[in-house]
């Protein structure tokens, strides 16, 4: 039996007020400029929460920058910002900062993330996680025991966001040492011993007047082209050397002696060298390309392990390499790449893959100084962990491509002579290592190793097998819909228990809730450097999206809106619980519902629009949806987003799928292209809106018109209008075309039966009236259209 309804009221209006006010109050904090200094910082928090025993700061102070800290008139240590220090960048290609304390000795006593842009951490991982990755950092002191280069990070890292608690980690390993270098307590001999020194003599320039063009054999032996060759040999030992049982057992396949990687790097804006490579074409485009003082590096290698990765899609980063020189380190995005099919030095070997990145303008660089290209390899453990190493190329440009630099300062001179020359020798002879007794034949096997997206895939496979048994029932379901309508009382049962599906395996279990955030990640991706491997990490999200995908041809929007969207079905089953508990229904005017289903339009366009211009905004932006408050974090979430969230579900117990209809993104998205569907599979009669308003009545979104037709960028394909047209005693048509077969009225005790005839079908008193219908007229039939 249909829950009452009423019309819009002041209390209809106060629920909408109440929603787009959450939203406003939501994301104003993503439109507040915060301040990227130390000192704004510091004001935002207590004292003890940063530094445990301090009871005042003191004022930002000195080079690098930092407050000291206090207990009463004893000084404890320092506090100070990691992009102060360090260059920090995700995925985002934003600052990562990071508020670290350090005692007098240089031991970590405190670390909070005060502000990020990273797109990992706003829609799918809980910062809660990265606050206690963080935290595994209070306690350690690098300064008297250095990392190993290439080893983990000394903290387990959160699967899924890899790259982003990566820079994070070593912004905090990096950062602290220079400080402790700078103010803690700590002996010459510690500090020189320290693996992230950097062998500086006297500070050089590149010397423009070196122009003569080499062979690839030449610039090899001079050094000018850097080297790094790893085997599976290679890496299974580096991983082995971890000591992390986990990783240990998922040994890379394949030969020991068959290659992984053969990495190359140069130094491009040398005039020398880039004209070798480039050629004098590719060198002229590249000098007219550089900014003053901006630098070029080629990194060019064959597989099967791929260098350039495909996470870099995601927030335009190539995230399994990065350039690390002294304390300041970057990596490339995709702006500053560019892709190369050849190399144009002589004798160069066929490369698979040729890249060429301009460092960012914020970079950090010497270019004549050593510097190293770090190279991240990572290994699937489960669907939910995973494994990392980090193997060095070092490059030192030759001292014939260089000159003194004449305007050198000597604090620039003391900073380089305080880098330790030992730790640069151990990671040459590390690269040395790593490629002593592989053999000069070592072919390249593509099937030797299986990509990370195999792997992922090969993982999750019981998950891969349970969403594709649900798309097949689900394709059942609307080929058989008409056999599925003729039973009510099954049909709604079924629908129950496959919302309950989406909602608790695909939701709260897969953590497969498509997102706005997936579409402008892909418009973005086909932007850049696109690539598939990215899209296939997640087999899940990936199958549903190539599902959604197909059923925009067949069904619009409706097949995972209507189904298999986990905050769509949450929506709709504390709906069927509100009506169950006689909450009354808001029936909002057709013309109202007409003007608010257009926000979620102007919403998804306001990110689109937003997304070329900066993909991390406009993930920011894009919490309007509450998925990953409601599904991802379960509700475990800052309060703001809670109450947003909860929020738009209240507003559903009154009008059914409230979020859906009116500001969803993704359902923007995905209702585009509805215009494009090729077949109708919704059957209407003749006189389906003329005069027959049932089916529009019970619309549970509204979606069919009072003329009769439906709009097909909101239906859900809920069936709810294919059932009423089977069903032989709430259809007026059926009603009307069974008793003119029986040739007389129905018997006289049915007067629920002629309730309904007169109810549903205005049309019949108007005739009588001699008065016209109110909607426009359609021909009379009794034949089903489609």
């Amino acid at each position: 039996m249909p829950s009452p309804s009423f019309t819009v009221s002041k209390h209809a209006a106060h629920v909408i007020f109440l929603v787009f006010l959450s939203l406003f109050c939501m994301l104003l904090p993503a439109h507040y400029a915060q301040a990227q200094k130390l000192p704004v910082f510091l004001k935002q928090m207590e004292t003890p929460d940063i530094f445990p025993g301090a009871d005042r700061l003191g004022p930002v102070e000195g080079k690098p920058p930092v407050a000291r800290a206090y207990a009463g008139d004893q000084q404890l240590g320092y506090v100070y910002l990691t992009t102060d220090i360090v260059n920090t960048r995700g995925y985002s290609s934003k600052p990562i900062d990071t508020l670290v304390a350090i005692d007098n000795d240089g031991k970590i006593v405190g670390a909070r993330l005060v502000e990020h842009h990273e797109p990992i951490v706003l829609i799918g991982i809980p910062e809660s996680k990265v606050e206690h990755f963080i935290q595994g950092y209070v306690g350690l002191n690098f300064l008297e025991s250095p990392p190993r280069p290439g080893a983990p990070t000394p903290v387990d890292i959160v699967s899924g966001a890899t790259v982003t608690l990566m820079v994070i980690g070593d912004s905090i390993t990096r950062s602290s040492i220079a400080v402790a270098r700078a103010y803690a307590k700590a002996t010459d001999d510690t500090a020189s011993g320290s693996a992230m020194a950097g062998p500086v003599s006297i500070p050089r320039l590149v010397d423009p007047s070196v122009t003569d063009v080499k062979s690839w054999d030449t610039l090899r032996a001079e050094g000018a082209v850097a080297n790094l060759h790893l085997t599976v040999a290679d890496v299974n030992k580096q991983f082995a050397d971890t000591g992390r049982q986990n990783a240990i057992d998922h040994p890379e396949p394949g030969d020991p002696d068959d290659q992984f990687i053969d990495l190359y790097t140069a130094l491009v804006s040398s005039p020398s060298i880039g004209r070798s490579l480039l050629g004098d074409v590719g060198w002229e485009r590249l000098r007219d390309r550089l900014k003053p003082g901006q630098q070029a590096i080629l990194v060019a290698g064959n597989g099967p392990y791929s260098f350039k990765g495909s996470g870099y899609v995601r927030g335009g980063i190539f995230d399994r390499i990065e350039v690390i020189q002294n304390e300041h380190s970057f990596r490339f995005t995709d702006r500053n790449h560019q892709r190369l099919a050849t190399l144009a030095a002589s004798g160069a070997p066929r490369l698979t893959e040729i890249a060429l990145y301009v460092t960012p303008d914020d970079a950090v660089f010497s270019a004549a100084e050593p510097w190293r290209l770090q190279l991240m390899v990572q290994r699937v453990i489960s669907v939910k962990e995973k494994a990392f190493v980090t193997f060095d190329l070092d490059y030192a440009l030759p001292a014939a491509y260089s000159m003194p630099d004449p305007e050198a300062t000597a604090a620039a001179t003391q900073l380089a002579a305080a880098s330790a020359t030992p730790a640069a020798q151990s990671a040459t002879a590390k690269t040395s290592t790593a490629s002593a007794g592989v053999s000069d034949d070592a072919s390249y096997d593509p099937e030797a190793s299986s990509t990370l997206w195999k792997q992922i895939w090969k993982a999750k496979t019981s998950q891969i097998v349970v969403v594709s048994i649900a798309l097949l029932v689900l394709v059942c379901v609307f080929f058989f819909q008409d056999q599925l309508a003729r039973h009510p009382v099954f049909y709604d049962r079924f629908r129950l228990v496959f919302l309950t599906f989406s909602l608790v395996w695909l939701g709260w279990y897969g953590q497969a809730q498509l997102s706005v955030v997936n579409v402008l990640t892909f418009f973005n991706a086909v932007q850049t450097d696109f690539r598939w491997e990215y899209f296939l990490m997640d087999p899940v999200v990936f199958i549903l999206w190539c599902a959604t995908a197909i059923s925009l041809i067949f069904w619009n929007r409706g097949a995972f809106c209507g189904w298999l969207c986990p905050f769509g079905s949450l929506q709709e089953l504390t709906n069927r619980i509100a009506k169950k508990l006689g909450i009354k229904q808001i029936t909002v005017p057709h013309g109202v519902n007409t003007r608010l289903s257009a926000l979620k339009y102007i919403v998804f366009i306001m990110l689109f629009g937003v997304a070329f211009y900066d993909l991390a905004l406009a993930e920011r932006l894009s919490e309007v949806e509450p998925f990953k408050t409601a599904i991802i974090l379960k509700f475990m979430r800052y309060w703001p987003f809670v109450l947003f969230a909860v929020l738009l579900l209240v507003a559903g117990l009154f009008i059914e799928r409230f979020f859906c209809r009116y500001l969803c993104p993704l359902g923007a998205a995905l209702a585009i292209p509805a215009r494009l569907r090729i077949f109708n599979w919704l059957k209407r009669y003749n006189d389906c809106g003329n005069p027959c308003q049932r089916c529009s009545n019970e619309c549970p979104v509204q979606a069919i018109n009072p003329e009769g037709d439906i709009n097909p960028n909101e239906c859900i394909q809920c069936l709810h209008c294919q059932m009423l047209y089977h069903h032989n005693t709430k259809c007026p048509h059926l009603i009307q075309r069974n008793a003119r077969r029986q040739r007389n009225r129905p018997a006289p005790g049915s007067a629920k039966l002629e309730e309904t005839v007169a109810r549903y079908t205005p049309g019949r008193n108007d005739a009588e009236t001699g008065r016209q219908p109110g909607v426009r007229p359609r021909i009379a039939d009794d034949a089903p259209t489609s």
